[in-house]
């Protein structure tokens, strides 16, 4: 019997209550026992990356009807990243937390996803896997690229390295402004390989998506025709029972992990990752991006670890193109909604040019993935991505300079005694500190260093970076400042040693001095400390990077049962 039947069906006042309530031009045969389907949309204006959700909503609607099943718009929470203060991932578990409740709540046999902005899919996913409904994504797709001066434009890569060039002085202010809108072409989320399509993609390596369908750029009509074929497979997914819990196994995660490097995606999937892991119960950790994926080959040269962007990505050949160079290194019992193997989908997948889509053999960097760092700074580790980074940097012995808060950086920023073996260091922005890990971690570089020519330095944070930032960061420092983690002893003028070969990150300093110190006072009151909502139940309540930084009483799934009646 279908779940919705459970609302629906029998000729009691309830059954009437909610089917009358739900007719509004709906056949009596809508409520006598095929799947309803909800489309969890999180389309809106001030999510300018999701704005055409609406329109592929309507196409995925198409296909349920045509399979026989009744499709059901579910608008929720929607975060845009470019807009939302103090940072969106204040509300990705938030967004999870209300989507998980309203799937479970309502008389739906299976879900359709739509997201594309970068905390979207995350919460999408975290929700589906609590409730683990059958769920299928839809990725909303990339925008095109943009021009500037003759050149493509990559958004937010560009944005940094624009903005880092009028701070040098090597372009005006006025051409800065000038390229503002010719950065943002059309329709879709960012064009370079961040957060958004890092985890579109990935949700297809997870299983997640149809087949093929990652990667699409959002005006290409082959989006739409992917969400019309989505539609008709989730009604067969319901008809089988296939759920979230069979599809993304630790086989998928660990495949996740390994096209994570292949692609040269956002440090941010490590969180997102283990935070989708934890409500399933799969067992995965921080160290198994360090020992899955270090050591895989980065095939992708798109910004920001290379030269271009997604729309060449997908001319090229996409995704699993790019699997298909790696086929031998990934799970071959991992299965997609579709029910059969990830492998299965891969015959036949073709590179169309071999400038973005590298060769196993001439990769365009070694080792990529992301390397995880231990040591007196980072006791439960912190995290760098070896592809966006300065090679001369990744061994480095440096005096610190610390920053108690962003404040404090913009502050001082610019009138800084420093060096180009300097360390900066910025704390206090941690999941408890901020709230909510602000993308803060790829400070600006200091004037004076901008000056001499310097494009790049170690910076050390508690906080997170944009996954189209680029630069020698470490970052998701744990545990955090506000959370008594030793990043909060540091003194300008200690000594910094990073140590990627080794996975090392420490203060040259004794156990014995750093016992004996105590932490900034101007950082202490720099923490945020929220008396009410949300932000108060967010800071008392969610864990360290290294495990997801979810909240600790949403950790696991509960299921789709609801075991009392409305009325």
């Amino acid at each position: 019997m279908a779940r919705s039947a459970l609302w629906y069906a029998g000729s009691d006042r309830n059954a009437y209550i909610h089917r009358a309530w739900m007719r509004r031009g709906l056949p009596s045969d809508a409520f006598d026992g095929r799947p309803h389907i909800a489309i969890a949309n999180t389309a809106s204006d001030l999510t300018p990356c999701n704005m055409h959700l609406n329109e592929v909503a309507e196409h995925v609607k198409r296909g349920v009807w045509e399979t026989g099943g009744v499709p059901l718009n579910l608008p929720v929470v929607s975060l845009g990243e470019t807009n939302v203060r103090p940072t969106a991932m204040l509300w990705r578990n938030m967004a999870a937390m209300a989507i998980e409740e309203m799937l479970r709540a309502n008389p739906i046999d299976g879900v359709v996803l739509l997201g594309g902005c970068d905390k979207t899919i995350p919460a999408l996913l975290m929700a589906a896997a609590s409730v683990d409904l059958p769920a299928v994504v839809v990725p909303g797709g990339p925008m095109l690229t943009g021009t500037f001066r003759g050149a493509a434009l990559g958004c937010g890569t560009d944005v940094w390295k624009l903005s880092e060039e009028v701070r040098a002085g090597t372009l005006s202010g006025a051409d800065f402004l000038r390229s503002e809108s010719s950065m943002i072409r059309s329709k879709g989320h960012c064009n370079t390989m961040g957060t958004a399509s890092t985890m579109g993609l990935l949700a297809e390596v997870l299983g997640m998506t149809l087949p093929g369908l990652a990667g699409t750029p959002a005006p290409d009509s082959r989006l739409l025709e992917g969400a019309h074929e989505t539609g008709r497979l989730i009604v067969e997914m319901t008809a089988v029972g296939r759920r979230p819990s069979q599809v993304m196994t630790r086989g998928s995660f660990l495949n996740a992990i390994i096209a994570l490097a292949a692609l040269g995606g956002s440090t941010n999937a490590v969180i997102h990752l283990l935070a989708i892991a934890g409500r399933l119960g799969v067992e995965l950790t921080q160290d198994d991006f360090d020992r899955t994926g270090s050591r895989v080959p980065l095939l992708v040269d798109l910004q920001p670890a290379g030269r271009h962007l997604m729309d060449d990505l997908y001319r090229a050949g996409g995704l699993h193109a790019v699997l298909n160079e790696i086929g031998d290194l990934l799970d071959p019992a991992a299965i997609t909604v579709t029910g059969r193997p990830l492998l299965d989908h891969l015959h036949g997948a073709k590179v169309h040019d071999r400038e973005v889509i590298r060769p196993r053999h001439q990769p365009l960097q070694d080792d990529a993935g992301i390397a995880v760092l231990y040591g007196n700074l980072a006791p439960d580790g912190a995290v760098i991505k070896p592809a966006a980074a300065s090679p001369h940097l990744l061994q480095h012995h440096g005096p610190a300079v610390v920053f108690d808060s962003v404040e404090d950086l913009h502050a001082r920023l610019d009138d800084l005694d420093v060096t180009p073996d300097s360390v900066l260091v910025l704390r206090g922005c941690g999941p408890k500190g901020y709230p909510g890990m602000p993308e803060v971690s790829n400070m600006p570089l200091p004037p004076k260093l901008l000056a001499q020519g310097v494009r790049d330095m170690v910076r050390i944070c508690d906080g997170r970076m944009s996954g189209t930032a680029y630069g020698t960061v470490v970052l998701h420092v744990a545990p955090e400042a506000a959370a008594g983690g030793p990043l909060g002893l540091v003194r300008t003028g200690d000594m910094v040693i990073l140590d990627v070969e080794n996975r090392r990150l420490d203060v040259d300093l004794s156990a014995e001095e750093l016992a004996a110190r105590r932490p900034s006072p101007a950082m202490v009151e720099a923490f945020a400390r929220p008396d009410r909502g949300w932000q108060r139940l967010y800071v008392e309540t969610v864990q360290q990077a290294n495990t997801g930084a979810d909240l600790d009483f949403l950790v696991g799934s509960s299921g789709d049962h609801v075991p009392r009646e409305s009325h």
